[in-house]
């Protein structure tokens, strides 16, 4: 099996879909799972997911919550420019750092 690359997103990264059912709906990661190369945004992808009755829901009933997207239908979106842009990683004052690739902030 061939080793995958790194993934360019982390948790709390502002993204915006750039294929897909939701094409264009921007939001924060939730959760990235590097292995699968998938991330969850919030209030992308949503599901219904139906849960039985338990302590934790007594009710039970139908779920509405986000499912993971590929990395790749994701773009890094920079709030300042207000627009798409890669992160590189530089290094600055001896350590590692990932940057706008556009503007140079710091992510």
């Amino acid at each position: 099996m061939a080793e995958k690359a790194s993934m360019h997103l982390k948790k709390g990264d502002h993204v915006i879909v750039i294929s897909g059912a939701d094409k264009g709906k921007k939001g924060r990661v939730l959760k990235a799972f590097p292995s699968k190369n998938r991330v969850i945004v919030e209030k992308v992808n949503m599901i219904k997911k139906h849960s039985k009755p338990s302590q934790r829901n007594p009710q039970g009933g139908i779920i509405h919550k986000e499912a993971p997207v590929h990395a790749s239908n994701v773009m890094l979106f920079n709030e300042k420019l207000g627009a798409v842009s890669k992160a590189v990683i530089q290094v600055r004052a001896g350590k590692r750092v990932r940057v706008c690739k556009k503007s140079g902030d710091e992510l």
